[in-house]
This record gives structure tokens, sequence and C-alpha cells, in this order.
């Protein structure tokens, strides 16, 4: 308390004892797999796709994480991390394939932009209007044999339309001053611009990988290893596993091996939840053996979804089949972002799916649906959906994905929001007040939906006193918090029961 020595009136700021305990974000997704750019030392932060493809490159032909990391985008997702594997930085220099030369066009340097991919030309046409200046001109831009882009362009440095001023506006093409020489107007001309190198996982071939990549080293920040140290991830995902194991270059037990270690990471951490894909090109029985066999995994941090779905790929101009597992995390971030992480992510439209790999029936579903296969169904009329929601967990207490995302998002909100407590005096006044804060957290999400109960009595209780807190716990400067809550469980049944009846009418007779 502060010293008064001359009399007057004083204003003091107290605590009031209340800390807010704010939610933290569900949805972070971290991917792993193969590029053909960019660095393997550590874990890379991306908010979009632009990104990705500044860092990492786009989409390239027999791997899979370009393609999801774009569906995780498409379909909902906020920022990402992603750890690229099959090499060194060191190799990534010796091999990195050099860019080709840009092509010249009336003094300007003019080239591919970065992701654009191949089969790019500019066309120089005449500018529109009556009487155009000399300095105007329309520069068309083809990808094939499509018209994408169309500007006027001058090349006056001090208007509006200068050409090097316009072309950043393009996704396809990049324009520089070309060094030494005057900028005047090209003639009528047709331009095929040199595509840029195609780099795979290691600059050139895409290499052999083995199951130490995937882990990885928490020193040198590489693989499941080096995702320890971001506390925000939630959801990590392997798509391109599968395209290693459909190359021969893991067999199934190598398969299996990433893939427990991916689970034993997201256990460890007790944060994030891993999403898993089946291989490629199984029927349901076959996935159903699988799933008993080879993948007999029993964690409630882990969820696998099949089958696999097909979507347009830029590399080779077609519609191709990939692992479903970064579409369904930016599904998941979707869900969250619009209902909450208490509602389970399923019935939900997986957005840039064309097709499926094998269209499921309601039979089919009900061998995989119990053992925790997560099946995505096209329904007429509704699109592609995802048709399930559980963990490979057989305990009914983890049975369901909203339920352990709920808990990891509790647990941690609740951690980070009370960080404040540590080295206060423990007493009936810090019991009190940490009492009054996780009261005041789970009130708010029981109001949103998330916990089960007509009221906030039934939904959850927290206890700290000195029934939990005896003089032994104080004198180790221990403070023990007991909180329970009652999730609830998605309507993943639903029974509509009918019956006939007749309305008869009684005749009295007098």
């Amino acid at each position: 308390m502060p010293t008064y020595l001359t009399p007057g009136v004083y204003v003091e700021e107290v605590q009031s004892g209340a800390r807010p305990i704010e939610g933290v974000g569900t949805a972070v997704a971290a991917f792993v797999g193969f590029a053909e750019r960019g660095p393997f030392h550590e874990p890379t932060l991306i908010a979009n796709w632009d990104q990705y493809v500044q860092n990492f490159g786009s989409f390239t032909e027999d791997t899979y994480l370009a393609h999801a990391v774009y569906g995780y985008f498409a379909n909902g997702g906020g920022t990402a991390y992603v750890v690229r594997v099959g090499g060194s930085d060191e190799t990534n220099e010796q091999n990195a394939a050099p860019a080709p030369e840009p092509a010249a066009l009336g003094g300007f340097l003019v080239s591919v932009a970065p992701g654009a991919g191949s089969d790019i030309s500019v066309e120089v046409d005449d500018a529109e209007g009556e009487n155009p200046s000399e300095d105007r001109f329309k520069l068309v831009v083809r990808k094939g044999t499509k018209v994408a882009e169309s500007y006027e362009v001058s090349t006056r440095k001090n208007v509006k339309s200068y050409l090097v001023q316009q072309i950043r506006e393009s996704k396809l093409i990049d324009a520089v001053e070309q060094p030494g020489k005057q900028q005047t107007r090209p003639e009528k001309q047709t331009l095929r611009l040199p595509a840029p190198p195609v780099a795979s996982t290691g600059g050139g071939e895409l290499v052999r990988v083995d199951p130490s990549e995937y882990v990885g080293d928490a020193e040198a920040r590489t693989g499941f290893a080096g995702l320890e140290a971001i506390d925000e991830i939630t959801m990590v995902a392997v798509p391109d596993l599968m395209s290693a194991h459909r190359r021969g270059d893991l067999d199934a037990e190598a398969v299996k091996t990433v893939q427990l270690a991916v689970i034993s990471h997201c256990e460890q951490m007790g944060d994030r939840v891993a999403v898993l894909d089946t291989p490629p090109g199984l029927n349901a029985q076959r996935v159903r053996t699988w799933r008993n066999n080879d993948a007999g995994y029993d964690s409630n941090y882990a969820s696998v979804y099949y089958p696999w779905i097909k979507v347009f790929d830029p590399a080779t101009g077609r519609n191709t089949m990939v692992p479903p597992s970064g579409h369904v995390s930016g599904v998941w971030a979707r869900s969250d972002g619009e209902r909450g992480v208490h509602k389970a992510p399923a019935n939900e439209v997986i957005r840039g799916a064309v097709d499926l790999d094998i269209r499921l029936s309601k039979g089919e579903q009900s061998l995989l649906n119990p053992i925790g296969v997560n099946c995505v169904r096209a329904f007429a009329g509704r699109g592609i959906r995802i048709w399930g929601a559980r963990t490979l967990s057989s305990d009914p207490a983890w049975r369901y994905l909203n339920v352990r995302r709920l808990f990891n998002y509790l647990e941690e909100s609740i951690l980070l929001g009370t960080q404040w407590v540590v080295f206060e005096p423990n007493d009936d006044r810090l019991w009190s007040s940490i009492r009054r804060n996780v009261t005041a957290f789970l009130t708010e999400e029981w109001r949103k939906g998330a916990l089960f109960g007509r009221v906030a009595e039934e939904a959850f209780y927290v206890k700290c006193d000195r029934d939990n807190n005896p003089q032994e716990s104080i004198d180790l400067g221990r403070v023990v918090c007991e909180i329970g809550v009652a999730p609830v469980k998605p309507a993943e049944f639903v029974v509509f029961r009918l019956a006939q009846f007749s309305d008869s009418t009684s005749l009295v007779s007098e």
C-alpha cells in the first residue's frame, strides 16, 4: 500500500481478480512432404497459397504436398506450417536447375512468374481506339491457347500504363527494363516464354526417403521433430507419404512406421491430431483389412479418411487422384470458424473435389465406420461430403473427433490463460480467483453450445479449494484445480420412428 504524506484525494488502480481466459486457435495445420524447391531445415509459416508458391513452388507431377496445401486453403484453412523432406539445403543448392533466360521484347525482359507453370506466351497487338499514340500497344498473355490476361501498356515511364508498372498486376508474367536498351514499341508478334525449371524434392530427380526423414531431428528442426517447438499447431498431415509408397520408395511396413511416428508426435504434444490417408487404390474390403491388420492403430489423437479424391492437376492439365488429408484439414478449419471446434467436422462439402476414387455405398461404409475409417461420399444434388467424424480410438469416451479436439482446445486455453497463477500466494484467495476465471471461460463455451447441459451446472464443474489442496500439496508448491466437462456428442445416427394409426370415432347409442 502506498504511503500518503500530503492531505488530498488519491486514486488507486487495483486488480479486480478477474483474469479472462481467451480461447486459443484451433485450426493451424502442419504439412510434411515433397516440394519443388524451398528450405529443408525448419518449418515454414505460410498464410495463403501465394506464399506457398513463393517459398516452395507450385504443383509437380507425382507429389501431393502442393495439392494438400492448395486444398487446405481452398476449403477454409488459415495459417499453416510446411516441412519439406527429401534432401538437404546443401543438395538443394548443388542440384538447383538454372533459371531460363528471359525473353527480350522492345527493350523489356519478360519472363514467367514463379508458380505460373508452363506453356505461356505473350502477343503484341495494336492498342484499341483511333489513332493511339506511338508508345502504346496491347499485350495479351496466353496460357496454352486461352487468353488469360490482357493489358494496354506504354513504353513511357511517366504514365500510369507503363509496361513494367502494369505487369506487376499479372499472375503469369514478370517484366523489367533491359539494361542498356531503349524501351520502344515492339512489332506485332507472338513470343513463347521459356518455362521455369521444374525442380523436385532434391532439386533434380525425386529421391528415395526413409522413415527417419519424416521423424526428423529436433535440433535441426526437420520432420515431425521440427514441429515440436511450434505450440499453435492443431493438425498434422503427411500427404506425400503415399506418393513415396505408390512409387515403391516405402513399403507397407515403412508407411506404418511413419504413421505411428506422426501419431506418437501428436500424443506427446497433446494438442494436435494426425490426419492420415489410406494407401491408394484400395476397395472397401481391402481398407477394412488394412485398418484391422497393417494399421491397427488405437489412438484418440489420430483420424483416417477414405477414399482418395479426384482434383484438377495444373502440372499435367488433367484430373488426378490425391489423398484427402489436405482438403480435410481445410474443412476442419472451416467448420471451426463457422460453428466451433465442438461441432463434428462432418456432413461438410469438400471444395475442389470433382469425383472420388471409389463411390462408396451405405453398406460399404457400414464396414468401415465402426473401425474408425471416416468415409468421403458423393450424394446426388449435395456434392462430395465428409461422412464420418471418428478417431482411431477403441475407447468410447474418445470415439468422436470433435470431443478430442474440444478437449485439446479447452486444455490449451486454460493452460495459457492461467499462467499468471505461477508464484502467486497459494491460499484461498488464489483458489477463488482460479475458480472464478475458469468458470467464466467454461460458461461462455457452454453458451456457445460446446458443452452438454440445460444449465451451466450440468455442463461442467470447477473444484479448487482445501479439499484438493491440502497442506501437504501446498508445501510442495502445488495448486490443484479439478475440472469436469460434459462435451456434446454428434448426432451420428438419426432415427425417426414412424407408426401407422387410425383416427376412429366412438359411436355412443342413447
